[in-house]
């Protein structure tokens, strides 16, 4: 409605902009700044969803794998940590009963300061933790982190932000859902019907914020949704984008290379396949973009994950999308880049790179599209 009563009081469009997305603008403005350079390192988690480790607890399920992949790789090779959002369940559980069991987890979380740095935004699901005055990593707790890459910027926000209805409404929302959740749905194993489930609404806060990345020439790095984004691609995106490319350059080929793009062409066919299917159970919700992609928007995942669990990572002038899975899982995603997996030690986790490129030429890209 207030968009269209801009319109009534003049044309001016930065003005209306502003408008349209006022809590992004204000992330953008307030955020913590942090200045990249060639020795940053970097890892981004997003919705660990910290319960009691009962059987209503998303996180436990996964909570080996994390231990040991912060512990044992993220640490000694010296990165800095940044938790981005949705990290408690505060909507099932209490506080208390969160540390009781993870207690933990938050002394590892603290120790990422000694490598340079630790930063945790809330989201939608631990926003609670701004009234808890002993919260033991207070001191670390913003809204928004803001990376500053020479001229460009990487705004880092949790990502419900970009609902108009949820930060509006979000005081009243949040007692009705911790209602809801702990008292109604917990008990009876109802599943969490947050916006990770809901394709529709998924789409839409991606879509906004996507749009306002483009306004502002910045890349966007959420969680919220719980669906990798590298690049602004879903995996059902990345793959017919790849496809498409592949079709242009077959004419032109011959022999081995052409064979090869057949071969190439089959798996990746295969894997689109496999994601339709899966879609028509969840509600697949694709395609963020019209006409040419603009690389402005990047979404970590979860840690929550079946097969395991994705992550970002910033290393120097890189930014790359990564997987974490146990050695009975495979997650897959065709890409240029090396897929190799690499095991942790003997602890029967492996580490697999599913995309990456370097950050000069995604904001070269961002700022010759927009």
């Amino acid at each position: 409605m207030f968009v269209k009563n801009a319109f009534c009081f003049g044309n001016n469009m930065m003005w209306l902009h502003k408008r349209k997305h006022p809590r992004l603008a204000e992330l953008l403005e307030t955020a913590q700044p942090i200045t990249l350079d060639r020795s940053s390192k970097i890892v981004i988690l997003s919705d660990l969803h910290l319960g009691d480790g009962g059987r209503q607890d998303e996180f436990k399920g996964n909570a080996e794998l994390v231990k040991n992949m912060l512990e044992r790789y993220y640490r000694p090779k010296k990165y800095s940590l940044v938790l981005n959002g949705d990290i408690e369940e505060l909507l099932k559980f209490p506080l208390e009963s969160i540390q009781a069991r993870w207690g933990d987890f938050y002394e590892l979380f603290k120790k990422f300061e000694q490598n340079g740095f630790f930063w945790k935004t809330w989201g939608n699901h631990d926003a609670p933790l701004l009234e808890e005055r002993e919260y033991p990593l207070a001191s670390s707790l913003v809204e928004s982190v803001k990376f500053k890459y020479g001229d460009d910027t990487l705004l880092l926000f949790h990502g419900h932000q970009a609902s108009v209805f949820m930060w509006e409404t979000f005081p009243i929302v949040s007692r009705a859902a911790i209602f809801l959740l702990r008292y109604v749905a917990k008990p009876t194993g109802i599943k969490n019907f947050s916006v990770a489930h809901n394709s529709r609404r998924r789409f839409a806060v991606e879509k906004a914020i996507y749009e306002f990345s483009n306004k502002e020439k910045i890349v966007s790095i959420m969680g919220h949704t719980h669906r990798p984004l590298f690049e602004s691609l879903s995996k059902v995106d990345f793959l017919n984008y790849k496809i498409e490319e592949l079709c242009r350059i077959y004419p032109s080929t011959t022999g081995d290379e052409r064979a090869a793009i057949t071969e190439k062409m089959k798996a990746m066919k295969c894997e689109l396949e496999n994601c339709y299917n899966q879609g028509k159970k969840i509600g697949l919700r694709s395609g963020l973009y019209h006409n040419i992609t603009i690389p402005s928007l990047f979404n970590s995942g979860c840690t929550i994950g079946k097969r395991g669990i994705t992550a970002l990572e910033i290393e120097a002038n890189t930014i790359r999308l990564v997987g974490w899975y146990s050695g009975k899982q495979h997650p897959k995603f065709a890409s240029d880049c090396d897929n190799t997996p690499t095991e942790l030690e003997t602890t029967g986790f492996s580490r697999v790179i599913l995309n990456e490129e370097s950050l000069d030429y995604i904001f070269s890209r961002l700022h010759l599209l927009t």
